[in-house]
């Protein structure tokens, strides 16, 4: 089942009401939102959706792993984030109901919870609060887009992999008076090349030059950052 209020769904309001996107709705608007939205699960591999299409929907991620990429007809391809449990996704296309802007295939085995596009609108309609929160959250996926093209068009592959680390500490929340912190990117070499518009050997010469300027230490999946010289070495010119 989908979620509901009752039982199971108690999860799913938790979720909304966590993210931005939904957050300043009163209980029961949150709640009407989950009886609205839909299950649906999707394997390793599998297309969630895919660029130009009609955007019907958007997604809530309960459980799971997506990767947002664009790709050339030659088949060169850039990601453009991933999405994780509890975030939104597909909402650009819901809001103004125009084509996907971006290929989304699950990674992992994937649940998540879909609202239509119609269902978003009446939401909107019906809460003032939510339209200006989905104004801020696109504006603020627009910036996020715009530091990522920066980045790959501006900075060399070190400078790139150093400035990602940084935010990916940001983003899991790592005490910032710690001085060397562990970090699991929960990605291979190849998935970090197409988020930072690189190839994988590419990155993994940027990962030598890190270790090598003391900056992270490489331990298996995991990397430690030692946070003072790898802010240092992310805004060298």
């Amino acid at each position: 089942m989908a979620t509901r209020p009752d039982a199971a769904g108690t999860d799913l309001v938790g979720m909304l009401t966590a993210t931005p996107l939904f957050s300043g709705l009163p209980g029961a608007a949150i709640a009407a939102v989950a009886e609205a939205m839909q299950p649906q699960t999707f394997t390793a591999g599998q297309s969630i959706f895919s660029r130009d299409q009609a955007g019907d929907a958007l997604y809530l991620v309960e459980a799971g792993r997506v990767r947002l990429s664009l790709r050339t007809p030659e088949g060169r391809e850039l990601t453009l984030r991933y999405v994780e449990a509890g975030e939104v996704m597909g909402e650009i296309a819901a809001i103004d109901q125009g084509p996907r802007s971006a290929d989304a295939v699950a990674v992992s085995l994937v649940k998540a919870h879909a609202l239509t596009a119609q269902k978003l609108a009446e939401v909107m309609d019906r809460n003032p609060a939510v339209g200006r929160a989905a104004l801020g959250f696109v504006c603020g996926r627009l910036r996020d887009t715009t530091s990522q093209l920066e980045e790959i068009a501006l900075y060399p592959i070190e400078r790139r992999v150093a400035r990602f680390l940084i935010s990916a500490l940001a983003l899991g929340g790592h005490d910032p008076s710690q001085t060397d912190i562990t970090l699991d990117l929960k990605m291979n070499q190849t998935e970090l090349a197409r988020l930072l518009g690189a190839s994988r050997p590419k990155v993994n010469v940027a990962l030598g030059a890190l270790s090598q300027a003391g900056a992270i230490t490489r331990q298996g999946d995991s990397i430690v950052c030692h946070v003072a010289a790898l802010n240092a070495y992310a805004g060298a010119e």
